[in-house]
């Protein structure tokens, strides 16, 4: 419900995308674009998707009609080279996961979007290797976008007022300060993530998006905390921000 809310988060997303250079194009990496392989979005005009069930119908009125970017996609391939990805020109488009957020950080959906997705099949360090390989885009004008969640676990989640778990608190915090001190060997190794993540991520597919992004990081880069909390008890609405030309805010 982010989508359709003015709250801590969504003022955060806003800020950023008020307060850092206006991209040429964005490329996200979606939790919910997991499939068995590669695939990028190659259409002109990227369909809004409301991949979920049970919401109000408001949320699904939502468009974000951004364009779609085919130059960019072909960048993205070859810069993949040696990875088989397929190109995407009809059957996907720009997932909840994508424009729920972009729907805060530009609101006009005037910038090019194209969306990578997850290789379901692949462990955690292959992700972490495979988007240093996209390097290049940062110097393109091009901003890295990773959709997901440090913490997800769905079937515990408890009331909206409720106190977060323990271990999710506990998991939060460890992955925070790692990525202060830029431990990016243990975030990309789940066997060395501790006793928390097999709650915390049972399932690797919101964890794996903060991979693309970490990977990009420079030795000169400023890694911002945006904003962070926890939300029915397990997910986890940490937002990072990694790059030069930030400016410090709200």
């Amino acid at each position: 419900m982010n989508a359709l809310q003015r709250n801590r988060y969504t003022l955060a997303w806003q800020h950023f995308g008020a307060r850092t250079p206006r991209p040429r194009g964005i490329l996200c990496v979606s939790a919910h674009w997991y499939t068995r392989g590669t695939a990028v979005t190659m259409m002109e005009r990227p369909k809004t998707i409301h991949d979920f069930g049970g919401f109000p119908p408001a949320l699904y009125e939502v468009e974000y009609p951004a364009p779609g970017d085919p130059k960019l996609a072909a960048r993205v391939i070859e810069l993949l080279a040696g990875i088989r990805v397929a190109a995407d020109v009809s059957e996907w488009g720009l997932d909840h996961g994508t424009w729920s957020v972009l729907k805060h950080v530009y609101s006009e959906a005037d910038i090019p979007v194209v969306q990578l997705s997850i290789d379901g099949t692949q462990p955690l360090a292959y992700h972490y290797e495979l988007a240093k390989l996209l390097a290049p885009l940062r110097d393109e004008g091009v901003l890295v976008v990773g959709s997901g969640n440090v913490v997800h676990n769905l079937r515990v989640m408890r009331a909206a007022d409720a106190e977060p778990y323990p271990w999710a608190v506990r998991f939060n915090a460890s992955v925070r300060s790692r990525l202060i001190a830029q431990e990016h060997a243990t975030l990309a190794n789940v066997a060395a993530l501790g006793e928390d993540a097999a709650l915390s991520i049972p399932t690797p597919e919101h964890y794996l998006p903060l991979l693309y992004v970490i990977a990009l990081q420079r030795a000169d880069d400023s890694l911002q905390f945006m904003v962070d909390g926890i939300e029915l008890g397990s997910i986890g609405m940490m937002s990072i921000a990694i790059g030069t030309g930030l400016k410090e805010g709200p």
